[in-house]
């Protein structure tokens, strides 16, 4: 075997088993676990109001509620969930186009329920 042969043998192994430093960026953030998003819902609102994500990038948004059924829709992202009190529910997500996304809360929490609003802003990834 040639030393260009043990040297790419090498690099090959090196790149198999995870050798952070060798690896490029984009196979690194592949293999990172998906950004956790905290969302809490209370009578009458989400926090937070807003949330950015990127698209393309896996993240996991965690729901909870602090005091009634609530709901979490928006059909732009494919999301109809409902949150109930003291069951934090994780939702896997993967924005697949940039935009503004409004979700609603759908389960009727009391008088206040139809400003129950918040947004998903999905802006495109830097590259």
């Amino acid at each position: 075997m040639t030393t260009r042969s043990r040297i790419a043998l090498a690099l090959s192994l090196l790149a198999l088993l995870g050798a952070p430093g060798l690896l490029p960026a984009a196979a690194r953030a592949e293999a990172a676990p998906p950004r956790t998003v905290e969302i809490v819902a209370k009578r009458f609102q989400f926090t937070p109001a807003e949330v950015t994500l990127r698209r393309g990038e896996p993240v996991v948004l965690r729901l909870r509620s602090e005091d009634v059924v609530h709901g979490f829709f928006t059909r732009a992202l494919g999301i109809d969930a409902t949150i109930d009190p003291g069951a934090p529910l994780e939702l896997p997500l993967t924005p697949k186009e940039a935009g503004r996304f409004p979700v609603i809360c759908d389960h009727f929490c009391g008088a206040g329920h139809g400003g129950m609003k918040m947004t998903i802003v999905v802006v495109d990834a830097t590259p």
